[in-house]
């Protein structure tokens, strides 16, 4: 199973952008979880209303499919004013983000996903533009090249990144406002996932929208891509409406388990378990086991296996914790201690 048609990836699909946004939240009253972030925000947009300025820049940064771009869009909703969406691979030149910078208007908000993978001379013209709101641009070449300052209107630079530790420092020091945002609880998903099934027009209990909160990853894009699957599953083989039994038999059948692991999770540690017993084993090993690339392994399927507590990383390799035994229903080999008794 490819990252591209997996149902669980956390990752926005392009032919997902326009179902998204019809779940979105617009506002922060709408938007669910994150509380702490949003009173932060609550009390730094007032403020910034208040002196009539714009915000300082923020630096949002966590797991995909938590919410950045959306609280980017909430966040030059409540302040009133536009919003420019871009991301940091689509701007490949300094010309781009000239282009970009140039066209704000005062109190506008600049939203760059991935904001990480910027190239350095990108980078060299964002910084003078969000400290001092001017660019310097170089006019000619050679002996007779001089350079220009272009004053621009005061705006909000959101950054959004899943690799915040990849952002220089320059940059990151930049940015005066920061928040992280968490994992949801089931519970937390839950909620969004039965306000997701209203707006979709579909009737879902409390006990379905947690069946389908426990096997979301903690990610609320995961959440909005099962209640959809689940209301087809409910459409075709029930009465439409979605319960914990219709919500259980539909992602059975998606081959998603209780923990949100899909079959591709599950061939990864059962191959580790079953036939390397346990590991270590290497990054290289595991790509060729699941058919993708080890930056694949090492980006999407091992960040959640190592939260749950199911792999852990060492300088040998990776290695199934009695955590993954027991889930895959298998039996862990003794520790060394156990071993000891057992050879005396």
């Amino acid at each position: 199973m490819t990252e591209d048609n997996r149902i669980i990836t956390p990752e926005m699909r392009l032919e997902e952008n326009d179902q998204e946004r019809t779940l979105r939240p617009h506002s922060l009253t709408e938007y669910f979880g994150q509380q702490k972030v949003k009173d932060s925000l609550a009390v730094y947009m007032q403020a910034a209303s208040e002196r009539r300025e714009p915000l300082d820049h923020i630096l949002l940064y966590g797991p995909p499919g938590l919410g950045k771009t959306t609280l980017a869009v909430i966040v030059a909703s409540e302040m009133g004013h536009n919003i420019r969406i871009t991301s940091g691979p689509a701007i490949e030149r300094a010309g781009d983000l000239v282009a970009i910078l140039s066209n704000l208007n005062a109190g506008d908000v600049l939203f760059i996903d991935e904001i990480h993978r910027l190239s350095h001379a990108v980078e060299e013209v964002l910084y003078p533009a969000m400290e001092d709101f001017a660019l310097d641009i170089m006019i000619g070449k050679g002996p007779s090249a001089r350079s220009v300052r272009v004053e621009l209107p005061r705006f909000t630079l959101i950054g959004a990144t899943t690799r915040a530790g990849m952002l220089t420092s320059p940059l990151r020091d930049r940015f005066l406002i920061s928040f992280r945002l968490e994992l949801y609880s089931p519970e937390e998903l839950a909620v969004i996932v039965s306000r997701s099934a209203k707006i979709l027009g579909v009737e879902c209990d409390r006990d379905g929208a947690l069946e389908i909160a426990a096997r979301s990853r903690g990610t609320p894009r995961i959440a909005n891509r099962l209640v959809k699957r689940v209301r087809d599953y409910a459409q075709v083989r029930s009465d439409g409406r979605i319960t914990l039994e219709v919500a259980e038999q539909a992602l059975d059948t998606m081959e998603v388990d209780r923990l949100g692991l899909d079959r591709t999770d599950r061939v990864m540690l059962e191959t580790m378990i079953r036939k390397f017993g346990g590991g270590p084993v290497g990054l290289d090993t595991l790509a060729a086991i699941t058919g993708e690339d080890a930056a694949t392994i090492e980006d999407v399927y091992e960040p959640y296996l190592l939260q749950l507590g199911f792999l852990m990383r060492t300088p040998r390799g990776r290695i199934a914790t009695p955590l993954a035994y027991e889930h895959m229903g298998l039996t862990p080999p003794p520790t060394d201690a156990e071993q000891t008794r057992l050879d005396i």
